[in-house]
């Protein structure tokens, strides 16, 4: 099991005793999808340190960076990467989610055995992707996220940097 440190936003009082419940409940259900899990299956620590006026920790935008490689399991035989498969997941998970962008990617310049990068996710992503025709769970269904992002123009290709240092993952949230 995942345990996981979580920044209530909202009191008990405040959701009428849900527990971490809001916006930012919703983000962590995308990331913990995009790894095959859910908060079903992880160990939650709530703490609510003190806020500032206005409730939020941070002023917009803020980030929520992460690093190292997640798990990938492989049930499709299209072209994809742990980084990619996380964004698709993260796309499906927020469903167009306003002022949410994204980008993961591997410092080596490859992700899986493809000389791509990563790619990035906005709020706009499924729709330009429906527009074309591609089906997004589908694409993450054949492990095909590559395909998904090359067909969109949102793959991040850096070329090989020969250095492996790890697995980033960037979250702006405006």
């Amino acid at each position: 099991p995942l345990g996981i440190g979580v920044e209530m936003s909202v009191s008990a009082e405040e959701s009428g005793g849900a527990p971490f419940c809001g916006p930012e409940a919703r983000l962590l259900d995308a990331m913990l999808a995009a790894i095959g899990q859910s908060r079903e299956s992880a160990y939650l620590a709530y703490f609510s340190p003190w806020r500032p006026p206005g409730g939020q920790p941070f002023a917009a935008p803020c980030v929520l960076l992460s690093g190292g490689e997640t798990t990938v399991t492989v049930r499709g035989d299209g072209r994809g990467g742990r980084n990619v498969e996380f964004l698709l997941s993260l796309a499906l998970g927020l469903e167009g989610l306003a002022g949410v962008h994204a980008i993961a990617g591997d410092t080596d310049g490859v992700d899986g055995v493809e000389e791509i990068a990563g790619a990035l996710v906005g709020p706009d992503t499924l729709a330009r992707a429906r527009s074309l025709g591609l089906e997004p769970r589908r694409s993450l269904d054949a492990n095909d996220a590559h395909t998904f992002f090359r067909a969109l123009g949102d793959s991040v290709v850096t070329g090989p940097t020969l250095t492996n240092v790890n697995d980033f993952r960037a979250i702006l949230v405006s």
